[in-house]
């Protein structure tokens, strides 16, 4: 059941009259310079589940009026995926175009020897070389060694505006805590919201900014995600209230987890993180950059709410891999819906082929301006997902099956940089009959072939992905 509070949604031509509104009342986006290449701000949200984003058509709760005004103006990604459901591995894979066997972050970094190496070519080296500033504000998690403070070689080439925190979620709470400042000061905040502290400093960004030269921008929330030392989403103080009767998405309700206490802080957080697009994206049409402004919305993974183990995250169902992705600007406006399957590694090629940036060759990512026209021959639907922590698996994401391979759990294979010398299938979720990933179909004698086929296709992908060799067996017996 949703909130009953009164909530107001703008309809689409609603949101065009008020277009028109505000250009007739001297609001009107400045001309630019054909010449000049398009600003890019690249807005993360950690933990967002794709069916939550009112654009996505499964979520009836009017969360995202904003994300769903920019989807109407742009560009919505119906089927996105993270080729690693883990903060660290996810974001990587987005700024390098690379998969976690690659770039190798694969798993959390921080204070645990893995961290971005100082050359990678990322989103921020290559449009630097171009002539943008790179500019980041909010929640890094790609430096090693460090909570807090993260030294410029460890940015990924983001040597711009720099405000930020390499573990935010450790570093502050959800109204008050500390940042830190390119010359590693730190950037305290005290009885405000977290997402509307890096908001002001966003708009304070924007107000700041040139016309005459392209600049790159980050905001990484780590709204809606719980925050850490509580266990728990926090949301805005009266939030949690308007959704205290939520929505329950259909993959939750028949599992036990923590989705009963926990749906209506991640709503109210959401729905925060909601109105702080909506504020920047005003901010952007105030200075007059709107219009020569590529703005694209995306999360690192979802959430699953411990339904499927005992965290919210690392698995293979859609509730952890299907993430959201909207792109509006440039060649991307008009409203259109994509429903070719995209994934994280494809983000990066995506942004600097918008914004005419050469791609560097080690990118294993595609950009997905083609689908804008037709589907090129040859594209796959095969998305590589590549797990660790909770277990060390890979798997693939088809738009008929999801099927995933677990390694043995023991100290020699649970933490392998790369890969485990075996894997054994343990789940197959036909996605077409079972949208929902109810029933597992691994090693059932009626998808034994289909088993096989995908077993061959995921050794494919795990080549082209720079994995190991491994040996790849089949389910023994059907899991429960």
């Amino acid at each position: 059941m949703a909130s009953e509070s009164p909530q107001y949604h703008p309809s689409r031509r609603q949101i065009l009259g008020a277009s028109a509104l505000a250009a007739g009342a001297g609001l009107a986006l400045t001309q630019t310079n054909p010449t000049r290449k398009p600003n890019i701000v690249l807005i993360i949200a950690d933990q967002v589940r794709a069916d939550a984003v009112g654009a996505y058509g499964a979520n009836p709760m009017g969360l995202t009026p904003n994300l769903d005004s920019l989807a109407m103006s742009g560009t919505l990604f119906r089927n996105m995926f993270t080729n690693q459901p883990v903060c660290s591995p996810s974001r990587m894979c987005l700024f390098s175009g690379q998969y976690p066997a690659t770039h190798g972050i694969w798993k959390n970094a921080g204070g645990r020897g893995i961290g971005i190496r100082p050359e990678a070519k990322t989103l921020a080296t290559e449009c630097a070389k171009a002539g943008y500033s790179a500019n980041y504000i909010g929640k890094w998690h790609l430096a090693d060694g460090t909570t807090g403070p993260v030294v410029p070689a460890a940015r990924g080439g983001f040597l711009g505006l720099w405000q930020a925190s390499n573990l935010l979620e450790l570093t502050s709470g959800a109204f008050a805590g500390d940042m830190w400042d390119g010359d590693g000061h730190p950037i305290h905040f005290e009885n405000e919201y977290r997402a509307n502290f890096l908001t002001r400093l966003t708009k304070s960004f924007l107000d700041g900014v040139s016309a005459s030269s392209p600049f790159l921008l980050v905001v990484s929330y780590l709204e809606p995600h719980q925050q850490n030392d509580l266990g728990h989403m926090v949301a805005p103080e009266g939030y949690a209230k308007r959704y205290e009767n939520p929505f329950v998405p259909a993959d939750l309700k028949f599992f036990p987890g923590t989705w009963q206490e926990q749906l209506p802080e991640y709503y109210g957080s959401l729905a925060r993180v909601d109105e702080c697009i909506g504020e920047i994206r005003a901010k952007l049409l105030e200075r007059g950059l709107a219009e020569n402004t590529i703005v694209a919305f995306v999360s690192d993974h979802g959430c699953h709410f411990m339904t499927r183990n005992t965290e919210y995250k690392r698995s293979i169902h859609d509730a952890s891999i299907k993430v959201p992705l909207i792109i509006s600007g440039a060649a991307f406006r008009g409203g259109r819906e994509i429903r070719d399957t995209v994934s994280m590694i494809d983000v990066m090629p995506t942004l600097l082929d918008a914004a005419g940036v050469p791609i560097p060759a080690n990118v294993q990512g595609r950009s997905t301006l083609p689908l804008l026209a037709a589907r090129p021959a040859g594209w796959s639907d095969d998305v590589f997902v590549q797990m660790s922590e909770y277990w060390v698996g890979r798997g693939l994401r088809t738009p008929e099956w999801t099927y995933a391979l677990v390694a043995p759990r023991n100290a020699a294979t649970f933490e392998p940089a790369t890969n485990a010398p075996s894997y054994t299938a343990f789940q197959l979720y036909d996605n077409r009959a079972d949208p929902h990933q109810l029933v597992n179909l691994a090693g059932r004698m009626e998808t034994a072939k289909v088993e096989e086929e995908l077993r061959h296709r995921l050794a494919t992908r795990m080549a082209e992905a720079g994995d190991t060799n491994a040996e790849l067996l089949p389910c023994p017996f059907p899991y429960a």
